[in-house]
């Protein structure tokens, strides 16, 4: 049997708990293929999803005693590869608040279409979700990502590039964030619409 004799110098100090920031990209985790069968690509092995913390709020509750604090965490997951999810996560501590988003996030996993070349939607869409309006179109390369809130955050860890958004309506980041995944999850793929009836590009030139 093997016995390590440590010096009483040679302790290791504990490292300090990271304290999550409202924006931060936390590190890339791998996780395993357990996505919906919906995703032929995640069949081929495990893919490093991203999460990114949109919103971080501070709630609390009136009971007998007197006020009862928790957190709540909105969060996307991503691979920047056409997969986006969103989750919503309630606790009373901000580190619990996010991993209930997490976890929520990669249940809610979505494949959205992504134009090759660009990297931009294939076409404009608007969609609403409550109050909230969102507006996306198509951009060319170099343009970049013009968006701002909890646009920008998932629409860059889906992986577009080239992306001009607009929101409207109410400011309530929820609300938009969730306008936001109805219209990725409403956009048609070109080659996938032809294929369903059978046309070619001929046919719509």
């Amino acid at each position: 049997m093997l016995t390590i004799h440590r010096h009483p110098d040679d302790t290791v100090a504990p490292e300090a708990p990271e304290v999550a920031e409202v924006g931060a990209v936390a590190a890339p985790t791998v996780w395993s293929s357990d996505a919906p069968s919906e995703f032929p690509d995640e069949a081929t092995g495990p893919r490093e999803f991203e999460e990114k913390i949109i919103h971080i709020n501070r709630v609390a509750k009136v009971v007998k005693g007197g006020r009862r604090f928790g957190f709540t965490a909105l969060v996307c997951v991503g691979d920047k590869h056409g997969n986006v999810g969103l989750g919503y996560g309630k606790a009373n501590e901000v580190a619990g608040a996010i991993k209930k988003g997490v976890d929520q996030a990669r249940k809610n996993l979505k494949k959205v279409p992504i134009r090759d070349g660009a990297r931009t939607i294939p076409h404009q869409i608007e969609a609403s979700f409550g109050a909230a309006d969102v507006l996306i179109k198509p951009a060319k390369d170099g343009t970049g990502v013009i968006a701002g809130g909890p646009m920008r955050a998932i629409l860059e860890i889906a992986g577009y590039h080239n992306v001009v958004a607009k929101s409207m309506g109410t400011k309530n980041q929820i609300n938009v964030a969730k306008a936001t995944m109805k219209a990725l999850q409403s956009l048609k793929d070109p080659a996938a619409y032809m294929a369903a009836r059978k046309r070619t590009p001929e046919n719509y030139a």
